[in-house]
């Protein structure tokens, strides 16, 4: 009987079997959608399991290799993420472990972990609160250039449109004309009476589910700290989706809406202003996207740092 050693030995490995015929470096060779569970700390102290899928890659430099060790890939995946939460100096000697199990192979690694992170978001007046569920995703490299870290998620938000806004308000107005004869003096109960009523009230502004991409890159030493992030985002929004609503978180909701008025363009704006006041983050690609009620298209845009040679460029 052979030993599991021996036997080991005897299997056979095609993939160490050259094919001149195909020779050729490739840029990425890995897997993705490995799963595994995460611990991430999103900037409160606590560091919350998630199920995770993860991408883990090595380029290949070798033409006259078949392939690269896709098991030792795993492998350390599993052991590097089941170890402590995430961070970048985990991140970073991950990657380093994955040019050491290829260091005949390759010179550049990368991995991509992706998973929700729930967030406790509270009720704009009821004193209730609800869960969000924010998409989270981190991509770290290793190269000949150095280390490199960035962070990704998703705002949801309400955009109301101002031309819309002042073609009703308009409309209004014309209502409150043909209503309310200018000759004669103005009687104020009718008048209030009149604006809560829909016979006042003839148009209304229309207003999109919107959403803010984001994707950041961490200065050094930064931690991922998403809450911060995502706080900083949705207080410049105004307008963020809520969870638990009664009548009154509703009507501040509406109230909220009339007093942020914007286009993509404004939003776009407002986000580059607050995340360009944030210390922690080196560079910044966002895309935003308000998804038109009046339009079967959308509306969308793009907005960046500015850094030389970054996102924008």
């Amino acid at each position: 009987m052979h030993s599991h050693e021996n036997t080991a030995r005897l299997l056979p490995d095609v993939a160490a079997q050259a094919q001149p015929h195909l020779a050729g470096a490739l840029d990425w060779v890995g897997m993705d959608g490995i799963e595994v569970p995460v611990r991430f700390d999103a900037g409160d102290g606590n560091a919350e399991r998630a199920s995770a899928q993860v991408g883990a890659f090595v380029n290949l430099t070798r033409p006259d290799k078949r392939g690269i060790h896709m098991s030792r890939l795993y492998l350390l995946v599993d052991a590097h993420l089941s170890a402590r939460p995430l961070d970048a100096a985990m991140l970073e000697a991950l990657l380093r472990a994955f040019l050491e199990s290829h260091k005949d192979l390759s010179d550049r690694a990368r991995i991509s972990i992706r998973f929700d992170h729930l967030v406790r978001r509270p009720a704009l007046r009821s004193g209730n609160s609800g869960w969000r569920a924010y998409p989270v995703s981190i991509e770290a490299s290793l190269g000949p250039e150095g280390f490199r870290l960035e962070l990704g998620t998703e705002v949801v938000y309400s955009s109301t449109c101002p031309a819309s806004a002042a073609l009703s308000r308009q409309l209004i107005q014309e209502q409150f004309a043909r209503d309310f004869d200018a000759s004669r003096p103005l009687d104020h109960a009718a008048v209030m009476a009149w604006l809560g009523s829909e016979q006042g009230i003839v148009a209304t502004p229309h207003a999109q589910r919107s959403v803010a991409r984001l994707l950041v890159r961490l200065a050094d030493g930064a931690g991922f700290d998403l809450i911060s992030t995502l706080d900083r985002v949705e207080q410049a929004l105004g307008t963020p989706v809520q969870t638990a609503v009664k009548r009154e978180d509703e009507q501040a909701f509406a109230l909220a809406n009339g007093s942020n008025l914007m286009f993509c363009e404004d939003a776009a704006r407002r986000i580059q202003k607050a995340l360009d006041a944030d210390p922690r983050i080196a560079d910044f690609h966002v895309r935003l996207e308000h998804q038109e009620s009046l339009h079967p298209h959308d509306a969308v845009a793009y907005a960046s740092k500015g850094v030389p040679g970054g996102y924008g460029s």
